[in-house]
C-alpha cells in the first residue's frame, strides 16, 4: 500500500476491524519510510450487473433507481423503508446468484413483482401498471382478476388449515 503522505511503497498494519456492516474491512496502517499513519478500506469487488433495457440499451444496475420505483408505488402505503430496501437487496442478491452478467429488465420486474405481491398488493399493482405498461383497461381487470384469485385461494387455504388442526 503506497504511503499518501511520502508515496513509499512500504507499510505495516497496526489495526484491523470490519467495517459498514460488515462489507467491508477498515485497516489503520503506518507507513514504514515515514512513520505517519493512515486508514484503508478493503472491500470485495462485485462484478458488474448489467441490465438490458426493452429498447436494446444497456446500462448498468442502479439499486437506487428500482428502490425510487418502489418508493413511488408504495406512496401513501404503511410499508416501512426497510422492507423495500430489503426487496431490493433480494432481488439483487438474486440476480447476482444467477452468474449472468447481463440481465433484461422484465426479469428484473418479475423478481420485484413477485416479492412486492407478499409486501402490499395496492403497491403491486401500481407497481404493474407502470412495469407492464397496460395497454387498456381489459388487461388491467384481468391483473387484478388474478390477484383477487390469488388472495382468495391464500384465505381458503388458511381457513382449511384452521378447521384441520
Amino acid at each position: 500500500m503506497r504511503c499518501p503522505y511520502c508515496h513509499s511503497i512500504g507499510s505495516r498494519v497496526l489495526d484491523s476491524r470490519p467495517a459498514h456492516e460488515g462489507k467491508s474491512i477498515r485497516r489503520r496502517r503506518q507507513c514504514e519510510s515515514c512513520g505517519r499513519r493512515f486508514t484503508t478500506f478493503e472491500m470485495l469487488e462485485k462484478k458488474p450487473l448489467i441490465v438490458i433495457k426493452k429498447d436494446g440499451g444497456r446500462e448498468e444496475f442502479n439499486r437506487d433507481k428500482l428502490l425510487r420505483g418502489l418508493i413511488r408505488a408504495c406512496e401513501k402505503r404503511s410499508v416501512p423503508m426497510e422492507r423495500l430496501e430489503e426487496l431490493v437487496d433480494d432481488v439483487e442478491r438474486s440476480l447476482r446468484e444467477q452468474n449472468n452478467t447481463e440481465v433484461p429488465t422484465r426479469e428484473i420486474g418479475e423478481h420485484i413483482m413477485e416479492r412486492l405481491v407478499d409486501v402490499d398488493e395496492v403497491a403491486y399493482v401500481r407497481f404493474a401498471s407502470v412495469y407492464r405498461q397496460f395497454r387498456d383497461i381489459n388487461v388491467f381487470v384481468k391483473e387484478l382478476e388474478e390477484l383477487l384469485n390469488r388472495s382468495h385461494n391464500a384465505r381458503d387455504g388458511e381457513k382449511g388449515k384452521s378447521t384441520e388442526e
